[in-house]
């Protein structure tokens, strides 16, 4: 087997035996991304870094304790702060900027022997739901359609993460989501994505889209390796206010739970108009599946699920609209001079911003502006509190919610371009969730008719990323998927 092809799980035991090293895994991966950069999953490259820290990781070998990540390649989003390392979030706006600090998230990883191999491209500042707003250029999916060629989104805004593990050009990646961001592209990508609760991983040093909302996660090809990121990922961070103060479970342990017993419930509100027949199939699949290995599948209702789009399409941009106001050109990143501060201001951010963050931008002031400030955003905080308690709610039924990830397989590059409503309906079945701050998880479960994978969500009570696991090791059990993309790094 090549060493790309590895997974998390086994490269840690293959290197904790001494039968690889860490330098050779590493390489292995730096070629291979050498091989496809076709798919232009990574804004930057940091071969040299990591092969030192590779052989960091050698020499260091049987010398006492290891880190859970000792020694593994990880392709990190380009929104995490990377001490010394470029750092865009996907917009010209901060093109040249290199932190001088490491974001929390990444620093834990590298506290457990993470190595990085680069930083992967994004929908710029995390705003899109296919990859293709990046200022750095689009990225392509490693998957094709059956008789088609063109390329595919991978998803968004994590798509470069994504696109790096299932071609295998990493065997794990981080990601945000913010309003489906990790588990959509899993699913278009056919790997896992891990969206813990709000507060589990710490935001500080992860450059802001909506404060309320992001959280980072983990992409990998199995759930148990997603359990084995997110374990090094999470913990209280006193930096981040938003951080919680809990004990992070041992994950990976979690998996050999039974979910017999457990009840799975099934929201009549996301059997939503036009939905394809296939993604109905894999949904009632996954609750045989579910019903099979003894859990209870029951009906529940979340009531206010048809507003969930429209909210979050108030309260992330109005947050998207403050957290961008810091990039004017004077402090860092780009600057365009101006005959005074009020034109810098204005030519800096017409140049530096794409189109999409723009739109959000302008949305998100409008709808925080004096006249209009009662009237959308109070009132979509309201009703986010009923969004949220409709879970709790619905808590009280089931132990987990079963739904479809995305309404559809990944599209063709530019086939909803011009539809930027059509773009935000990707996100119907993931946005509810972040609104509530809940985990959920993104399992491959099946193919559609032209061959491009289909994923499965699930959903957890606060903090209790345990049963998510657990329930997530069932699903991948059952569902037995082993597809792998038409055009895949070797």
């Amino acid at each position: 087997m090549s060493l790309t092809h590895l997974t998390i799980a086994e490269s840690v035991k293959k290197l904790e035996s001494g039968e690889i090293s860490s330098a050779e895994l590493t390489e292995a991966h730096v070629r291979a991304i050498e091989g496809a950069r076709a798919l232009n999953a990574f804004i930057v490259e940091t071969p040299e870094l990591a092969m030192d820290q590779a052989r960091a990781v050698d020499a260091r070998h049987g010398k006492g304790e290891r880190g859970v990540l000792e020694g593994v390649p990880l392709a990190i989003k380009d929104l995490f702060c990377t001490k010394g390392v470029q750092t865009t979030a996907g917009s010209k706006i901060l093109e040249g900027f290199v932190p001088p600090y490491e974001s929390t998230v990444t620093a834990n990883l590298w506290r457990d022997g993470a190595v990085m191999l680069g930083k992967a491209n994004l929908d710029e500042f995390a705003m899109g739901s296919s990859n293709i707003t990046s200022a750095y250029g689009p990225v392509e999916s490693p998957w094709r359609r059956q008789g088609d060629n063109r390329p595919l989104v991978p998803g968004g805004s994590s798509g470069g993460s994504a696109a790096a593990v299932a071609a295998r050009l990493a065997p794990g990646a981080t990601g945000t989501d913010t309003g489906g961001s990790i588990r959509q592209p899993a699913a278009f990508c056919g790997i896992v994505g891990i969206k813990p609760t709000y507060g589990r991983c710490s935001r500080w040093g992860t450059i802001a889209f909506a404060s309320s909302l992001d959280q980072a996660g983990a992409f990998a090809r199995t759930v148990e390796d997603t359990a084995i990121m997110l374990g090094s990922m999470a913990g209280y961070d006193p930096q981040d206010s938003t951080s919680i103060d809990l004990p992070v479970p041992d994950y990976r342990a979690a998996l050999g739970r039974s979910v017999k017993g457990l009840r799975i419930g099934i929201p009549k509100e996301y059997r939503v108009d036009g939905m394809s027949g296939e993604i109905d199939k894999l949904w009632r699949d996954g609750e045989a599946w579910f019903r099979d290995a003894g859990a209870e599948i029951v009906e529940i209702s979340l009531p206010h699920t048809r507003y969930a789009l429209a909210t979050y399409y108030i309260v992330a941009p109005a947050e998207c609209s403050s957290n961008l106001a810091r990039y004017d050109g004077v402090r860092y990143g780009l600057r365009v001079p101006g005959k005074d501060l009020t034109e810098q201001y204005e030519a800096t951010r017409a140049q530096g911003f794409g189109a999409e963050v723009k739109r959000r931008i302008l949305i998100g002031t409008y709808v925080l502006s004096a006249g209009y400030f009662d009237a959308y955003y109070i009132k979509a905080q309201k009703v986010r509190a009923l969004i949220a308690r409709d879970f709790s709610n619905a808590f009280k039924s089931c132990d987990l919610i079963l739904t479809p990830t995305a309404p559809s397989a990944a599209f063709a590059l530019g086939e909803k371009t011009d539809d930027p409503i059509a773009m935000y309906l990707n996100d119907v079945f993931t946005v509810p969730a972040s609104l509530a701050g809940l985990p959920g998880i993104s399992v491959p479960a099946g193919l559609d008719s032209s061959g491009l994978p289909l994923g499965l969500q699930l959903i957890g009570r606060p903090f209790d990323e345990e049963t998510v696991f657990a329930g997530a090791a069932a699903l991948e059990k059952a569902a037995v998927f082993t597809a792998v993309p038409q055009i895949m790094a070797v």
